[in-house]
Parts: structure tokens; C-alpha cells; sequence
């Protein structure tokens, strides 16, 4: 499974994020590609440990078992729900979102999984610095495909 905590696996990233543009389009879901670039830098406070947003009753009754389905080779699904304090519907500036997740994800990266959270995921509940170093390149892959690089 790749992993933001392999160097390759975060080249790869960053170049799909320099290819994307501010008119870029995505092909499915609401959030512009300026939102999407704050959305995804949102969760990357979350896995760093700068965020703690709470854990929602429907995450505690079955995150647990919902995990296994989201760590392994397949996409994440289209359209699936996200955290509610990280889905923005306001006007971003791109270039700044931009800039401001490819720094981020470098340096999640850079840090390594001794620095990741041991705050528990808002749905999933407990990870481990690996589980998190996954879900931080399959939610980025995630949104790059939606908006197509």
C-alpha cells in the first residue's frame, strides 16, 4: 500500500498538486479546487496532531469496523462523507492553498511517523502512525483524482 511516509510516494503527490490548476475542474462532488486544497490541508492538522476535532457518535459505533475497508490497495469511494470542520464552502485563494498543502504534506513527510498524532482519527478512532501515513495519501489521491491528475 503506498504510504505518504515513503519519499516516492510524496514526490509523486506533490507533482499531481503542481499539476493542478485554478480553474480546475473536479469530476465529482461541491468543492472547488481551492476548497479541496484547504479541505486536504485541514486533515493533514489532524494526522499532525494540531486539530482534535471530536469524535461523532456514528464513528464510535462503527469507525472501527469501517477501517479495514479503507486500508487496503482500493480508492476511496466517490462521494463519501468528510468531517464536518474540515469541509469548506467559502472562497479560498489557490495559490496560497496550494503552496500551504504541498508544504504540509513535505513536511508530515519529513517528520516521520514519530511526530504523526496519537489523537484518535474523528471516524476511524484509534490508528497507528502507519494507518495515518496511508489514509494521508489515499485521501490526497483521492482528491487529486477527483479533480483528474
Amino acid at each position: 500500500m503506498n504510504n505518504i511516509y515513503d519519499r516516492n510516494h510524496t514526490i509523486e503527490i506533490l507533482a499531481r498538486i503542481d499539476k493542478l490548476g485554478a480553474h480546475s475542474q473536479p469530476h465529482w462532488g461541491k468543492m472547488n479546487v481551492g476548497q479541496m486544497l484547504a479541505h486536504c490541508s485541514a486533515f493533514q492538522d489532524i494526522a499532525s496532531g494540531v486539530s482534535f476535532p471530536k469524535r461523532g457518535w456514528l464513528g464510535i459505533v462503527i469507525g472501527g469496523f469501517v477501517k479495514s475497508a479503507v486500508y487496503n490497495d482500493k480508492p476511496l469511494p466517490r462521494n463519501m462523507s468528510t468531517i464536518p470542520t474540515i469541509l469548506f464552502a467559502d472562497k479560498r485563494e489557490f495559490e496560497k492553498e496550494k503552496e500551504l498543502l504541498k508544504q504540509k504534506t513535505d513536511l508530515f513527510q519529513r517528520n516521520g511517523p514519530e511526530r504523526c498524532t496519537t489523537h484518535p482519527h474523528p471516524f476511524f478512532g484509534k490508528l497507528t502512525s502507519e494507518q495515518w501515513g496511508i489514509c494521508i495519501y489515499k485521501h490526497l489521491d483521492h482528491h487529486l483524482q477527483q479533480f483528474g491528475v
